[in-house]
């Protein structure tokens, strides 16, 4: 009974922390942020002249890419290849420990 009592205080303990932590997403403006906290005037015009330029740049390095390293050991699959092989391993070491022992079925290993 006391375990039933302490799991059930523990959840809810965490769910009204996890509620309470929790901090409103604002969605961003369009504008430049004056030293009062006024939003300034950013125009249709302003964004096409800085999403031209961005382009222009990137047209010129070609070889800069997109910035996301994929294959790199701190990228998307070089991450994705190291934690592959480490929890894969542990796995593995689970499993080949697991077929032999005190408990292991008589006749299987």
């Amino acid at each position: 009974m006391n375990t039933k009592i302490l799991l059930t205080a523990s959840l809810i303990a965490v769910f009204t922390i996890g509620m309470s932590a929790s901090s409103p997403a604002f969605a961003q403006y369009m504008g430049n942020v004056g030293s009062e906290g006024q939003t300034g005037s950013y125009t249709l015009e302003e964004a096409l002249e800085i999403q031209t330029r961005r382009i222009a740049a990137a047209e010129a390095n070609p070889s800069s890419g997109s910035g996301t390293p994929y294959l790199d050991a701190s990228g998307v699959v070089g991450a994705a290849v190291i934690a592959g092989a480490v929890f894969g391993g542990i796995a593995g070491a689970f499993f080949i420990r697991g077929r032999s022992g005190k408990y292991a079925a008589m006749g299987r290993g």
